[in-house]
C-alpha cells in the first residue's frame, strides 16, 4: 500500500483535531457533557500532583473548554462515576466502559514480569517479602470501604530521604491498585481513596468479558489514533505506554485490516499512521489556548519538536540557576502553532496571576501574539478565581503583554 504525503502543517491539524482543539470553545455553561466530549476525544487525561498554577488534569480542560465548574471532574470520579483511575499514559482518568481493555496491564501486574531493572527487582523483592502485609492490607480496605494510606491501622510509616519515606501501607496499596484488586479515586485534595472494585467500577462493566491483550492493545492503539491524528509507531505506543515491540506487531496488523493508514509526514524520518477516514483540515478555533505542560498534545516532547518545531522541557526539578524559562511554563498555541511560553503561578494569597516569564518564539509577532495570550491569561485568572494579573520583567514577550493587559 502506497504511503500517501503529508504536508507538516496537515500533520498540525490532524493533531491538533485529535486533541479537540480546533473546534471553538462552549459559549454557553460548560456542563457535563462538554467534559464526556473532550473524554472521548483525548482517551486519557493525566494526573498530576502539581499545584503551583491549577493541577493538570483541569488545566487540560480548560484549554479545551475555557472557564468551567471543576466539580463537575470530581462529580465524575468515585463510586459509580464515568471516570476511573488507572495507568494510562502515567497515572490517569479513563472512561470506565474502556476498564476492560486494561484487565491485560493489571494481570501482568499479578503475574510479574522479568527485569533486569534493579530498582524493579528491589520492589519486587519488597513484595514478597512483604506479602502477609500485603494481604493484610487488602484485607482491612474490603472490611472498613474506602480507606486512604492515611487511615490504614497499620501505614507503617518509614524514614529518611523524601523519595523514602513512602510507607510500606502506601505501596502495599498502590500496589493492590495496580493488580486491579483495588480500585481509587481522588479527593478534592488529591488523596487517594481505595476500595474494592465492586464497590467502585459500575457493575455492567465489571461484568464485560475480558478480551486478550493482543485484542485490548489494538483497541487501545485505535484510539490513540483518533488521539493523535497522525502518529508514528512510537507516538502510538507510547499513548498508553504498550511496549513498542507489541505495538509494532499490533499496528501491523491494524494497518492489514484497514483499520489505520500509512502516511509520509514532511519532515519526519518515521513511517506514520492515521485512522482510515481521518482528513486534515484547519482549525476554526480562534482564540489563543496556553496548555498544561502534561497535555497530551505536547507530553512527548520528541514529537511535540517534529509537530511544531518546538524545544518544550519541563523545568520542575532543574535547579533554579540552570532554568532557561520557568518552573511551571504552559506554552501557547495559536491557530496551528505554539507561539509563546509562560511561566505562571496561581498567587491565592495575592490573588494575583503571576506571569514570571514571557517568551516569545522565533518569528512570532510580538504585539499580536501579547493581545491573543492577555485574553487567554484573563480568562484563566477569573476562572482560577484571581483578581489581577501581575507580568514580572523576564521575557521579551513581557512588556507588550503588559500593554496589552492594560
Amino acid at each position: 500500500m502506497a504511503a500517501r504525503e503529508l504536508s507538516a502543517r496537515e500533520a498540525r491539524w490532524l493533531a491538533i483535531e485529535g486533541q479537540g482543539l480546533a473546534r471553538p470553545r462552549p459559549k454557553a455553561e460548560v456542563e457535563r457533557r462538554h467534559l464526556r466530549e473532550v473524554m472521548a476525544s483525548i482517551g486519557t487525561l493525566q494526573l498530576d500532583a502539581v499545584n503551583v498554577l491549577e493541577r493538570t488534569q483541569f488545566l487540560v480542560l480548560f484549554s479545551r473548554l475555557g472557564p468551567y465548574d471543576v466539580g463537575h471532574l470530581h462529580d465524575m470520579t468515585g463510586p459509580g462515576g464515568e471516570l476511573f483511575e488507572y495507568w494510562g499514559h502515567a497515572a490517569s482518568l479513563l472512561p470506565t466502559a474502556v476498564h476492560p481493555l486494561f484487565r491485560w496491564r493489571m494481570q501482568r501486574f499479578r503475574a510479574g514480569r522479568p527485569t533486569t531493572s534493579k530498582y524493579e527487582a528491589a520492589r519486587r523483592a519488597w513484595r514478597e517479602s512483604h506479602a502477609g502485609y500485603i494481604a493484610a492490607v487488602r484485607d482491612e480496605v474490603r472490611e472498613r470501604g474506602p480507606t486512604a494510606a492515611s487511615q490504614l491501622s497499620d501505614p507503617r510509616r518509614r524514614q529518611g530521604e523524601w523519595w523514602e519515606r513512602r510507607s510500606a501501607g502506601r505501596q502495599a496499596l498502590e500496589w493492590l491498585f495496580s493488580t486491579g484488586e483495588l480500585a481509587a479515586w481522588r479527593t478534592p485534595r488529591f488523596e487517594r481513596v481505595y476500595d474494592l472494585p465492586e464497590r467502585v467500577i459500575p457493575s455492567d462493566v465489571l461484568a464485560r468479558p475480558t478480551p486478550e491483550a493482543d485484542e485490548a492493545q489494538r483497541a487501545l492503539l485505535t484510539a490513540a489514533a483518533g488521539s493523535l491524528g497522525v502518529a508514528t509507531a512510537g507516538d502510538l505506543a507510547d499513548y498508553y505506554r504498550i511496549t513498542p515491540l507489541e505495538a509494532r506487531a499490533r499496528v501491523a496488523e491494524l494497518v492489514e485490516s484497514g483499520d489505520l493508514v500509512p502516511v509520509t509526514v514532511e519532515g519526519w524520518r518515521q513511517p506514520a499512521y492515521r485512522l482510515a477516514g481521518a482528513r486534515p483540515r484547519p482549525p476554526v478555533r480562534a482564540q489563543a489556548t496556553l496548555l498544561s505542560p502534561f497535555d497530551s498534545l505536547i507530553w512527548e516532547r520528541d514529537r511535540t519538536r517534529r509537530l511544531f518545531g518546538f524545544d518544550y522541557r519541563i523545568e520542575v526539578y532543574v535547579p533554579l540557576p540552570q532554568r532557561q524559562h520557568g518552573y511551571y511554563v504552559l506554552p501557547l498555541l495559536v491557530g496551528d502553532e505554539l507561539v509563546a511560553r509562560f511561566d505562571l503561578k496561581g498567587d491565592r494569597k495575592a490573588r494575583t496571576l503571576r506571569v514570571s516569564g514571557a517568551h516569545l518564539e522565533p518569528g512570532a509577532d510580538p504585539a499580536a501574539v501579547a493581545g491573543a495570550a492577555g485574553a487567554e491569561l484573563d480568562s484563566m485568572r477569573a476562572w482560577l478565581g484571581l483578581g489581577s494579573v501581575t507580568v514580572g520583567a523576564r521575557g521579551v514577550l513581557a512588556t507588550a503583554l503588559r500593554r496589552a493587559l492594560r
